[in-house]
């Protein structure tokens, strides 16, 4: 189960939304946390510093990228010291590292040490890019082998989970991390599966009940038609479960290029964390 949780700390308001579910689940689960927090060096390095120490006449530019990098270094370590604390006051075991590179490598690289990750739809850079889903959580998701929790823009204690489940290798995967979550949580499990038709959807559903009964978790059973995306979110909107768990990224990346992806438009749309499971 979940005994290290990381997570990534920028300042902005949904990375605090995403600490308020790691201190939750670390309490639940008696699990350390590791606060990361990632100086990013497009931001030292990019070509926008570039255009603005040429444009207001600073002389030398690697002067004034040290200068960014020191102002850079100082703001994560206070970011660091203030989740420390946090942590602290809140009785959760707790460990911080201060790391300098591309946020989304580094959180990924940094996942392999942990259970879960935890972060925020979109972070302190992303708050004028358009659509709903961050970049460097985007990337985050792609990349990391380890389960994703991505928060949603508030904190509700969850009570109930739902299980987007399609029989897909990933998806038996998520359905193994939900069992084990609701186990640890007490928590009932609802297990969605939209199909083509009622028959196939029944046999999907039927290889979750196979695999349930072995765990205590209280479970329910739906199967629907239609759309993937627009039905797991319908179904989200209308029941009582306020934790999602699906596969991540199921089709080939080629075809999420045309045709878009499950996972991503439930992410967008989502109202509740979503754990992404490879």
């Amino acid at each position: 189960m979940i005994k290290t949780i990381l997570l990534g700390l920028d300042g902005s308001e949904q990375a605090g939304v995403a600490e308020r579910y790691a201190f939750w689940l670390a309490k639940r689960l008696d699990a350390a946390l590791m606060g990361l927090h990632v100086v990013d060096i497009i931001s030292i390095e990019g070509s926008f510093l570039h255009d603005v120490s040429g444009s207001l006449g600073f002389e030398p530019y690697l002067d004034f990228s040290s200068k960014m990098r020191e102002a850079l270094h100082e703001r994560g370590k206070a970011l660091l010291d203030e989740f420390a604390t946090r942590a602290a006051n809140a009785g959760v075991r707790n460990d911080t590292v201060l790391a300098v590179g591309v946020v989304g490598n580094e959180i990924a690289e940094r996942s392999k040490t942990a259970d879960l990750v935890a972060i925020g739809h979109r972070g302190v850079n992303e708050r004028f890019t358009t659509g709903l889903l961050g970049s460097t959580t985007e990337s985050v998701t792609r990349k990391c082998s380890t389960p994703v929790l991505v928060a949603p823009t508030s904190f509700c204690e969850p009570s109930s989970a739902l299980l987007a489940y399609d029989g897909s290798q990933r998806a038996a995967a998520a359905m193994q991390n939900a069992a084990e979550w609701c186990a640890s949580l007490a928590i009932p499990l609802t297990v969605l599966s939209v199909a083509d038709s009622d028959e196939a959807g029944e046999r999907t559903i039927a290889g979750a009940r196979t695999y349930l009964a072995s765990y205590e978790v209280e479970a329910h059973f739906l199967v629907r038609t239609g759309p993937a995306p627009e039905t797991i979110v319908d179904v989200l909107e209308s029941s009582a479960c306020d934790l999602l768990f699906i596969g991540a990224y199921g089709q080939a990346r080629l075809l999420e290029l045309v045709l878009g992806s499950t996972t991503e438009f439930v992410l967008r749309n989502a109202s509740c964390p979503v754990i992404l499971t490879r």
